[in-house]
């Protein structure tokens, strides 16, 4: 069969087929076929929680110019286990449902498929199955899950007045990017100096390391991931947590070096590329002041990072405090079904 060819002249069957082989060539494990997925937890605690995860990737909203079949892969699963991470549990298993466009060509599809095994290799979890649809444009709806005892578990819902708001990454790279990639028509080549920035945007990484520690050792009050833009978490944070809002030092601990001199260099205002780009998937934090210092240490111990960038406050508002002047945040985010 000719690699160039379309999905369409394959079928359903050998779609599942070439699935099932790239999994056994890549794990040594077999796909289950039956009517549901199971899956062992046997080594599981008596009473921990199943957490579980399912973000849709959609070709048309968040496919940019420049990815590749495998990348996008790649992308659809990291998005997912990023929600499990930053909530300090370790991903086990994975589902993932395919909507596929006939005209899908036989290689794009096998790098898709590549692309979300070794994902799931890199974090060690389960590819356990799946199904397959034609539809319109490319759809990839993972569902990953993984467990937690109920107490260790770090929710949205629990920021104190005073608590530290700590990121494990900086912010603004994929600002960067984004703005290279879709407003000037760019790539690495063309901006070799913000491939860092570039390909934070195609291959997204993400870290489970520090929120695993803070949710082991119960020194976070909440979490939430950075994936709809960082000012975005900042408003659903004070959704979970009314009366309360959070005053945002804009120093070098919140953006890269990068992102500034992007800024200079193309006259884009630094605040719209830190707080309004989305898909960083960097873990953001809240940690009590008295135990912030013994977070930072453990954490940089194991080759983490936390960095400090502000405090909760108590009044319900946004401020960015830069140059020792004190402003109200106005930007929203990323939002779905808005103009």
């Amino acid at each position: 069969m000719n690699n160039d060819s379309k999905i369409s002249t394959l079928g359903e069957i050998n779609l599942i087929k070439i699935i099932e082989e790239l999994v056994f060539k890549k794990t040594g494990k077999d796909l289950l076929s039956d009517d549901s997925f199971f899956f062992n937890l046997e080594d599981e605690k008596m009473g921990n929680l199943l957490v579980l995860n399912s973000d849709m990737l959609v070709s048309t909203t968040d496919v940019p110019p420049n990815m590749s079949f495998y990348q996008i892969g790649r992308k659809s699963v990291i998005m997912n286990l990023s929600d499990l991470l930053v909530k300090g549990v370790k991903p086990r298993g994975l589902i993932i449902s395919l909507g596929l466009p006939k005209e899908l060509k036989k290689t794009d599809f096998i790098a898709i498929i590549k692309g979300i095994i070794d994902s799931s290799l890199e974090f060690d979890i389960e590819y356990i199955g799946g199904d397959i649809n034609e539809t319109k444009e490319l759809i990839i709806n993972p569902t990953v899950f993984g467990s937690k005892t109920r107490s260790a578990v770090i929710y949205r819902r629990g920021i104190n007045v005073g608590d530290i708001l700590a990121v494990n990454e900086k912010f603004g790279l994929t600002g960067v990017g984004f703005d290279i990639l879709l407003n000037k028509d760019g790539d690495v080549e063309s901006f070799p100096k913000y491939r860092r920035s570039i390909m934070s945007v195609l291959e997204p990484k993400v870290s489970g390391l520090e929120a695993s520690i803070l949710s082991d050792r119960h020194l976070a009050t909440s979490s939430i991931d950075s994936s709809d833009g960082f000012s975005k978490l900042l408003l659903d944070l004070m959704r979970s947590n009314p009366n309360l809002g959070f005053e945002i030092d804009f120093n070098e601990n919140l953006f890269e070096s990068e992102v500034r001199l992007y800024s200079q260099e193309f006259n884009i205002p630094l605040e719209d590329l830190v707080f309004n780009a989305g898909e960083e998937y960097n873990h953001f934090f809240t940690i009590p002041a008295n135990k912030f210092s013994k977070a930072n240490k453990i954490i940089q111990t194991y080759g983490g990072k936390l960095f400090k960038i502000g405090k909760v406050i108590s009044e319900e508002i946004i401020f960015i405090l830069k140059d020792n002047i004190r402003s109200e945040l106005k930007s929203n985010g990323y939002e779905h079904f808005s103009d």
